[in-house]
């Protein structure tokens, strides 16, 4: 069975873990009771040579615009909410990471996580509600929060009510999730350095597109 090792895995600041959950919420100024659009649920499967797995899915996922306190042209806003799970075969761990996409006059359907230029923020640098400070053509990756799962273990990330404001861009916005998971059996990032044995296993589903008011 092949070994691999790999620099440069960067471990999310600010994950929140309760049991094997991270849930994250954050309330929306003026979200109210408003029910979300609901999103369709995903799934992906993805295999590695040896028989391992890493399944991910994607259900409950809904958006919805609210105001912001600008209030003007230039800047609006969305709330999301989601759950997000990944379980992994007998013997692999890894991690499970939740992310956005989120695009101004940019339609993200077709936008991967591998974008050149793309403007980064992390969730848990920002308090409140999170502010893209966005222009017409520009497309952001936000890292949400990240979940790391033991062998045969299962990870879960619940967003309830997490807001967006969305500075400085006027006209079409749209945004999509991403959830990204790796591993493999053996799994270890020590010294920040990517371990494990046989495959390594890589694997993103992304949600379907929305537009943003």
């Amino acid at each position: 069975m092949s070994k691999f090792s790999k620099l440069g895995l960067r471990r999310a600041a600010g994950a929140v873990a309760i049991a094997s959950a991270a849930v994250v919420g954050l309330a929306g100024m003026g979200v109210g009771e408003a029910a979300g659009a609901p999103l369709p649920n995903g799934y992906k499967n993805a295999t590695g040579i040896d028989g391992e797995s890493i399944q991910t899915w994607r259900t409950g996922e809904n958006a919805y615009p609210i105001p912001t306190v600008a209030n003007n042209p230039a800047s609006r806003g969305f709330v999301i909410s989601g759950t997000y799970t990944a379980k992994a075969s007998a013997g692999v761990g890894g991690k499970l990471a939740v992310k956005y996409l989120v695009g101004c006059q940019v339609d993200v359907t077709d936008i991967t996580l591998d974008i050149s230029a793309a403007i980064t923020a992390t969730a848990a640098t920002l308090s409140g509600s999170l502010s893209l400070p966005l222009k017409p053509g520009q497309v952001a990756i936000v890292d949400i929060t990240d979940k790391d799962f033991s062998d045969s273990g299962v990870a879960a990330v619940q967003l309830s009510q997490l807001s967006f404001n969305l500075n400085q861009c006027g006209g079409f916005a749209s945004a999509r999730s991403a959830v990204k998971t790796i591993g493999a059996k053996g799994y270890s990032t020590d010294d920040g350095k990517l371990s494990g044995e046989g495959t390594l296993i890589q694997s993103t589903l992304y949600g379907k597109p929305f537009s943003i008011g």
